[in-house]
């Protein structure tokens, strides 16, 4: 198990953990929750042996093997499925020992790396990782692709596979649902449920923690405190400790203002002398309660849209993808994604928007967003349609060296909209009620965290005061507070939102309809987000069924390969299952003879007849033995010599 007890953590001066103490018991599923900064990242550093304590305690069994999400982008030529197999470690390290073994020639070495790496799952590896890519929404003519072919959240994808193809006993993930869709968040949900290991994981995804955690812990102001429970048992058990805290907070307040009451009225009386200052060592004695203060935590609204045009916008036959590439040749047509879409965006809707990665759902609301033109049909809007649109990447609509009050200032230069003021003053002010405040309104957004570049995109929209809203993935850097903030403000919102999320929360709040972007069209979804489960996990059933057939496909071409072709390939085969078997009998032979020179040297020396009898009769059955595998061993050897001729 791993333990904590009294734990100290800092970073720099600032103390993180104070004297926390926690025990995790193999195979528990931990969700660690608290405020951005305070101390999950800095834990997980603790755990993973890249930070050590400043004080108190810690263990973590030595021989559990570890794995998590490596941080830094892949720069490899290797292909997906070759990328990810290497992510098992055991199996790299017992390919390895193979390699040294045949080098060195010693058969008794080669024996035992052989063993190994049969234990450790070569034969089904590939098979194996390449079931990872696809889960997590990859498709099949992906898998022989560089991964430096891929982009960085697609690649960060493959960092997520890599981890989970590596044996562990404990599994750190850190925000593993920031870079995937739904139908990939659905699959690694089922993943993590079957795993048999321990696993901490960091997320703001509230029904993702649900989902596959049994135990919480809760950081907050330097300790760490277990909840048995997922997230949603954390939050109504901690609901009852902050009331009960309150509760005993204001009892305490009482009895102090009645003993300072009676000290100040006797303290100067000399027959109530003694009786007052046995009241102020009480007041000395009493251990003080912290009031349970209002979480200050982020809320914002949308104000009200200045006109609510309806319809908002009407598509004809429209047709949704990306124009041909700057250097492509004359004539070359547009890459088309979504087609003959004849859909009305009404006002008042609140659309979610469903499908599998790739099948144009960031395509569509671009598009609705004017960030692309459609290539072909027509799209109308109504009069007066303000657009306020949230890109999946932030940094299509910010810039990384402006700050916070440039792209405000550049927004009010562009138009200002009704009731709203473009004075730099009113723009500071405005950006404080989203804690962009002091030297952080000049601070360059290219510097800023994930989550503070997105506050600063809804403080954009909302100071443009839109009637339709495009949110496209909004809560990928968002911490639990600030998604629930964003939940109530659009729930608050009178104007129409279409809503690309993974966020299954966030989904089943704000909107009341879905459309389903699938198969190159969009049509409306009669169901609701568990009938959208059950359809991800048929298409997945589907296409895993695809796959076993491509690969059928793929073994009948082998066996139809040129004649000569194919027998090199099995006297291949041949050769390495000879060695294999050769090593097998190397190293029974070692045990008999092991066991041989036990025997003799018991018969050396005096025993009784029975004894002598006995153990004769045992060493006759290893000569046997020994002698027909040396016979077996030689027959291999000849055969090996006339395979490599």
């Amino acid at each position: 198990m791993i333990t904590l007890k009294s734990v100290t953590l800092r970073r720099s001066a600032k103390v993180l953990l104070d004297s926390a103490s926690v025990t995790l018991n193999p195979g528990e599923k931990v969700g660690l929750v608290g405020r951005n900064g305070a101390g999950k990242s800095t834990l997980f550093a603790l755990f993973n042996g890249s930070l050590h304590e400043d004080a108190g305690d810690f263990y973590r069994p030595p021989q559990w093997r570890m794995a998590q999400v490596a941080q830094e982008m892949p720069e490899t030529d290797q292909s997906a499925t070759d990328f990810v197999v290497e992510g098992d470690s055991e199996l790299m390290a017992a390919e390895d020992e193979v390699k040294a073994a045949e080098a060195s020639d010693d058969g008794e070495r080669m024996a035992h790396a052989y063993m190994a790496l049969h234990d450790a799952g070569a034969h089904d590896a590939q098979a194996r990782a390449q079931a990872l890519i696809l889960g997590l929404g990859f498709k099949t003519t992906e898998l022989s692709k560089p991964v430096n072919s891929f982009s960085g959240g697609w690649r960060m994808r493959l960092q997520l596979a890599r981890a989970l193809m590596c044996p562990s006993d404990l599994l750190l993930l850190d925000e593993p649902t920031n870079h995937l869709d739904l139908d990939a968040l659905v699959w690694l949900e089922a993943w993590l449920k079957r795993y048999e290991g321990t696993m901490v994981v960091i997320s703001h995804d509230r029904e993702f923690l649900d989902s596959v955690t049994d135990i919480t812990l809760h950081i907050e102001g330097g300790k760490l405190t277990r909840y048995g429970g997922n997230y949603s048992t954390f939050e109504d058990m901690r609901a009852q400790q902050m009331e009960l805290q309150q509760n005993s907070y204001l009892k305490q307040q009482d009895k102090i203002a009645h003993l300072q009451k009676f000290i100040l009225r006797f303290k100067a009386k000399a027959s109530k002398a003694k009786q007052a200052q046995s009241r102020v060592k009480a007041l000395d004695r009493m251990e003080r309660l912290a009031p349970v203060l209002a979480s200050a935590d982020f809320t914002f609204e949308f104000k009200e849209p200045a006109n609510l045009p309806n319809p908002m916008l009407a598509m004809e036959d429209a047709c949704f993808g990306y124009p041909p590439p700057d250097d492509a040749p004359a004539g070359t047509p547009p890459t088309v994604i979504v087609r003959n879409v004849s859909k009305s965006v009404m006002a008042g809707q609140r659309i979610g928007i469903l499908g599998a990665n790739g099948q144009g759902k960031s395509t569509l609301v671009k598009t609705v967003a004017r960030m692309l033109a459609p290539t072909s049909g027509i799209v109308t809007e109504g009069k007066g349609l303000n657009i306020g649109y949230f890109a999946q990447q932030e940094l299509d609509v910010l810039r990384p060296l402006d700050n916070p009050l440039e792209h405000m200032v550049r927004l009010a230069k562009e138009g200002l909209p009704a009731g709203q003021s473009g004075r730099e003053q009113d723009l500071r002010t405005f950006l404080g009620t989203f804690n962009f405040s002091g030297d952080m309104v000049k601070q360059p957004v290219g510097t800023m965290s994930g989550g503070e570049k997105a506050r600063l995109v809804l403080c954009m929209i909302v100071w443009q005061r839109p009637n339709l809203l495009l949110l496209d993935e909004p809560t990928n850097h968002l911490d639990l507070a600030t998604r629930e903030a964003l939940s109530m403000a659009l729930n608050e919102f009178e104007g129409t939102v279409m809503l690309v999320s993974h966020d299954r929360s966030l989904l089943r709040s704000v909107c009341d309809e879905f459309w389903l972007v699938s198969h190159g069209g969009v049509e409306p979804f009669d169901g609701d987000l568990d009938d959208y489960q059950r359809y991800l996990l048929d298409e997945a059933k589907r296409a895993r069924d695809e796959l076993k057939a491509s690969l059928k496909e793929t073994r009948e071409v082998v066996t139809q390969a040129p004649p000569l072709v194919v027998e090199n390939r099995k006297i291949t085969a041949r050769l390495k299952t000879l060695k294999r078997d050769q090593g097998k009998l190397e190293q029974l032979m070692l045990e008999l003879q092991t066991r041989k020179h036990a025997l003799e040297a018991r018969l050396s020396s005096p025993l009784p007849a029975q004894d002598i009898g006995q153990l004769g009769n045992e060493l006759k059955v290893i000569d046997e033995k020994l002698a027909d595998h040396e016979e077996k061993w030689l027959e291999i050897s000849e055969e090996i010599e006339s395979g490599q001729e």
